[in-house]
This record gives C-alpha cells, structure tokens and sequence, in this order.
C-alpha cells in the first residue's frame, strides 16, 4: 500500500500547489487593485499564509480538538473503545497510541488528527459509541486510524488552511473594493484609469470565483483520499463489512453534529452536514457517495488492496491502485464476524456505558444501594454525607 500512499500523497501535494497558486493570485491582484504593486500583494498574502501555516502545525489539532468540543479520555474511562483504538494501532503499525477523545453529542461520526507520528488523536461522538457494535466500531477507527499512517490529516490541514488564507484575503479584499477606495480612485490623464478599471475587474473577478475554485480543489483532495481510507482499514480489519454496515448507520442518522464547520467537515468519517431531520445523501462534495463506498466494500471477496482494487473496480469502472502496489500485495482472507446478532439490551448496554462515563468525566458519583441495588447519579456539587433510597427507605452512604 505504501506506494498508493506516496501516489495519493504527489496528487495531494500537486492540488496544493494549485491552491498555492491561486493564493498568490488573489495577492497580486489584491495588490495591483490597491497599491498598484502585486509584487506587494504576493509577499502580503504570502506572509499571512506562513503565520496561518505555523499555527496549523503547531496548534492545528489542539484547535481542532478545541472546536469541536472533544475529550481526551482514559483507558478506564472507556474501556470498549480504548480497546478498539489499540488493536487497530497494532494493525496499522503506528509505533504510538493515539490519544482518545470524544464528543458529547448525539451525531454519529468521527476524526483524527496528528501532525507527525508522535501526536495522534483519534475522536468519536457519544452517538456513535452508542449505535455501534463492535465490529461496526473498529470499522470506524481503522478507517480513522489509515488517514493517520497514510499522513492524510497533515496534508488535509496545509490545503485547510491554504483555502482558509484565500477565502480571508478574498473577503477583506470584496469588502475594501466596495466600501474603502473603489469609488475614489483617480483616474490619470493618459488612460491610466482606463488600465485601473480593467484591474479592478480582474481582481473582483478572482476574489469571486478563487474561493470557489480553492474549496473544490480540496474537496477534491479529501474525495480521493476516502477510497484510500476505505481499503487499509478493509485490511486493518480484516472484516469490510464492519465498516459498511457503520457507514450505512452514520448515512441514515438523522442528528446534525453541533460543532462541525465547513473547514473540518472532510475530516469526518463522512460529511457532517445535512439539513435537519434528514439522512446524509450521496450528495456532498466533501466525501464520496455513501452508496458507492458501501457496495465496494461488500463487494470485496478478501480484505487485500488487491481485493478492494476488485470491487472498486467492478463498482466504478475505474482503477485506483498502481498496478505496482497491487502486484506486491500479500492475498489476506476476511474474518468471521465478532458480534452475534444485535439485541435491545446491547444498545441500551452501550448507552448507559457512554452516559455513566460522561457522568464520571464530569465529577458525578455513580453510588448503589446496598440493600436494593438501585444506582444513583449524585452531582459533585451535592453536600450531604447520605441520601435515603427511594425505591427502599435505607440510608445509602455516598463514599
């Protein structure tokens, strides 16, 4: 797979470049616009491009993380989905465990994030440890987990902040145009405002349309790099349907995630945004078609890159992976499933579990009665040494 990775990775690098372009662009135009110097305008928008670029690789995951409302947990906080992280780190190969984070919120989706291989994090709402199975789980994690060993999440975070700099320097620049300086411009008596108009027409014209074409170029990077995703954690797993069977629960999950933005939406596992009340679509621009990346994934007859290759093939009618990373592939059979068949008790299981480890995160106190075995929830702010049992009338001791 390493060389579909490095193949993904020059692709990648290539579309930003494209977005590197448009920047200086958008600056020199900005700049010929206003100063009549686009020299000046390359180095303004260049510079702020570097101080945005040094934040999003210094601090890019933390505010990340910070957005979205996550928590970093402990092994013993959740014990099930620390589990899931570790195995998948072992199949992956990442020499270290990524931090485990999650967000309360109802939405069923995921992230990761890192820059280098020493600072990872993998993230999940509380909607998706409640809804998931285990196999559905590690499904989830693995395809998270691949964009980290294939250094998607880096990658997606300089094109993030390149179309970041560009939507900036084209707001401040349409706002300035219309409301600072357009209509006072002076013309020069040798058809020099004849030459001014036609600048302003051209910068107005890139502030309108680079944006547009920045978004879709790294919309562009995140869609090809979700098929990528889709085969290692096929192979981290083993089991292809663990994932497709998650990913037709996300699409039909009706919740809308709080926290998420147009910035961080290709970082989920699929597209976060939908209109409320309704189940995610094959139409986004941020990720695939949901459809298409279920049936490759169930069509696969083993869980090899060359396996998956097969199905995306038979799906699409186009290829994927060089033929050379295919020839070196090892034939690697599926697993048995790991979970029998679902029942109520499992997912209410799963609910108090997520809940109980909220309460515990936030200082509650999950306390017994001994004599009935009734739990109680106390709040941290709760002064009393003792409470008495509704359901017996014994004094339940808070330890």
């Amino acid at each position: 797979m390493w060389e579909q990775i490095r193949s993904n990775q020059m692709r990648s690098a290539f579309l930003i470049g494209i977005l590197g372009a448009l920047l200086l662009a958008v600056g020199y135009f900005l700049g010929q616009a206003f100063a009549q110097n686009g020299i000046a305008g390359i180095i303004i928008a260049a510079a702020v491009w570097a101080v945005m670029l040094l934040i999003a690789y210094f601090g890019g995951d933390s505010i990340l993380l910070s957005v979205s409302g996550a928590k970093k947990i402990n092994p013993d906080d959740n014990p099930r989905l620390y589990n899931v992280v570790e195995e998948m780190k072992i199949a992956s190969g990442l020499e270290k465990m990524p931090e485990v984070y999650i967000i309360d919120d109802p939405a069923m989706n995921a992230f990761a994030t890192g820059r280098s291989k020493d600072r990872t994090a993998v993230t999940v709402t509380s909607g998706l440890l409640q809804n998931l199975n285990r196999d559905e789980l590690q499904g989830v994690v693995a395809h998270e987990i691949s964009h980290i060993k294939n250094r998607d999440v880096l990658l997606m975070s300089l094109a993030g902040v390149l179309l970041g700099t560009i939507v900036i320097l084209a707001w401040y620049g349409t706002r300035v145009m219309f409301f600072g300086g357009m209509g006072n411009r002076r013309s020069s008596s040798k058809g020099g405002g004849q030459a001014q108009v036609i600048i302003l027409v051209v910068a107005l014209v890139m502030m309108i349309l680079a944006p547009i074409a920045a978004q879709l170029l790294y919309f562009a990077v995140s869609r090809k790099r979700e098929y990528l995703a889709d085969a290692s954690g096929a192979l981290y797993t083993r089991y292809p349907e663990g994932l497709a069977s998650a990913l037709e629960k996300l699409a039909a999950s009706t919740k809308q995630l709080k926290n998420a933005n147009q910035a961080t939406a290709p970082m989920y596992t699929i597209n976060p945004f939908r209109k409320a009340g309704r189940e995610a679509t094959d139409l986004t621009s941020t990720h695939p078609p949901i459809s298409e990346r279920i049936r490759i994934l169930r069509s696969m007859g083993g869980a090899s890159p060359a396996d998956y290759e097969r199905a995306y093939e038979q799906v699409k009618h186009q290829k994927i992976i060089p033929a050379s990373a295919l020839a070196a592939a090892d034939s690697v059979s599926l697993r048995a499933p790991s979970a029998e068949k679902e029942t109520e008790a499992d997912r209410l299981g799963r609910t108090r579990e997520t809940s109980d480890m909220f309460l515990r995160m936030n200082n509650y106190k999950i306390v017994t009665c001994a004599n009935c075995g009734t739990k109680y929830k106390i709040p941290p702010n709760y002064a009393d040494p003792s409470f008495t049992c509704a359901h017996c009338g014994k004094t339940v001791n808070i330890k």
